[in-house]
C-alpha cells in the first residue's frame, strides 16, 4: 500500500478525510503535529522553534536559511522513521516535500471554498469573520512562501500532487473512498528500489539532522546523501574543529557503513 500524504490549508477538512481514510485503510494517521513533538524530543530542540522552522518562512533579505533547515531536516527524520514502519497516512502541509525521496508516495492535496474554511475557523477557533479571514490568509501565505523558499515550489501548483479533492463538490467520505482505491493502484505501491530509496533518504536526514544537535555543525552549509549505507558530506563550516566534528557526528549514526566526508572551510557556512 502507498505511503499518502495529504496536505490541506487551514479549515479545509484534510483532517477529517485523513483520520476516516486512515481508519478505513487500518492504519495509522499521523498529524504535523506529533510528528514535531517527536522531534523535539528526540533531538532536544524546543518545540517552539520546531514549529516556527515550519510554520514561518525567513525573511526576504535572509539568503541563507542556517538552523531552520537543520530544524527541518529533524523533523524529516522523524517523519521518515514512521514511513519506514509501513502503510501511514499523514496530514500536514507540503507534507509530500518532507518525503520527496519516498518514490511509492500517493500525493493529495484536499482543498475547500472560502466560505466553508471561513466558517469551519469561527465554529472551531471561535473567531470572528475578519478573524477567521485574516487567519486564514495569512497561514496560506505563510505556507506559500515557506515551499517557495526550502523547495523552490509553488505549493499550489496542481502538478505537485497525484491527485485533488475538493469538498465543496464532495464529502470527507466519499474522498475517503477516492483515496482508499487509489492507494490499490499498482503506480503507488513499494517496490525494492523504492524501499532501497525510503532507506537511504532515511539515513541521509538522520545523519542531517544528527548535525542539528551539535552547536558546532547545526548551521553548516551542508549536503548529505546515502547510499546503501555509504554516506556522503560536502560544503562548509567555519573551522577546523568543526570539520573534525562533522565526522565524528556522522560516523556514530546508526546505519552508516562508510563515510565519505569532503567539508571544508569556507564562506558559506551562515546562522
Amino acid at each position: 500500500m502507498a505511503i499518502i500524504t495529504i496536505s490541506r490549508g487551514s479549515y479545509s477538512g484534510g483532517k477529517a478525510v485523513a483520520e476516516q481514510l486512515a481508519a478505513r485503510l487500518d492504519c495509522p494517521a499521523l498529524s504535523r503535529e506529533q510528528v514535531l513533538l517527536q522531534a523535539a524530543e528526540d533531538y532536544g530542540i524546543s518545540e517552539r522553534e520546531l514549529t516556527d522552522s515550519l510554520n514561518h518562512p525567513p525573511p526576504f533579505w535572509q539568503q541563507v536559511l542556517g538552523k531552520r533547515l537543520a530544524y527541518v531536516k529533524c523533523v524529516t527524520a522523524v517523519l521518515l522513521d514512521h514511513v519506514r514502519q509501513g502503510h501511514l497516512v499523514y496530514h500536514g502541509n507540503v507534507g509530500h516535500l518532507l518525503l520527496a525521496g519516498v518514490p511509492h508516495l500517493l500525493r493529495v492535496r484536499v482543498i475547500a471554498s472560502l466560505a466553508q474554511r471561513i466558517e469551519a475557523a469561527m465554529a472551531q477557533a471561535r473567531l470572528n469573520r475578519e478573524q477567521a479571514i485574516a487567519h486564514i490568509q495569512r497561514v496560506d501565505n505563510e505556507r506559500s512562501r515557506w515551499a517557495q523558499v526550502l523547495y523552490g515550489v509553488n505549493w499550489n501548483d496542481p502538478g505537485q500532487y497525484d491527485v485533488i479533492l475538493n469538498l465543496e463538490r464532495i464529502t470527507p467520505g466519499s474522498a475517503c473512498e477516492t483515496l482508499a482505491r487509489m492507494a490499490e493502484l499498482e503506480e503507488f505501491q513499494p517496490t525494492a528500489a523504492s524501499r532501497q530509496q525510503l532507506e537511504d533518504t532515511s539515513l541521509s536526514s538522520k545523519v542531517w539532522a544528527a548535525m542539528a544537535r551539535n552547536p558546532l555543525t547545526r548551521s553548516a552549509s551542508l549536503e548529505v546523501s546515502a547510499k546503501d549505507g555509504e554516506v556522503t558530506i560536502t560544503g562548509n563550516v567555519s573551522s577546523t574543529k568543526a570539520v573534525a566534528a562533522v565526522a565524528e557526528i556522522a560516523n556514530a549514526v546508526p546505519g552508516v557503513k562508510s563515510l565519505r566526508s569532503e567539508v571544508g572551510m569556507g564562506a558559506d557556512w551562515h546562522w
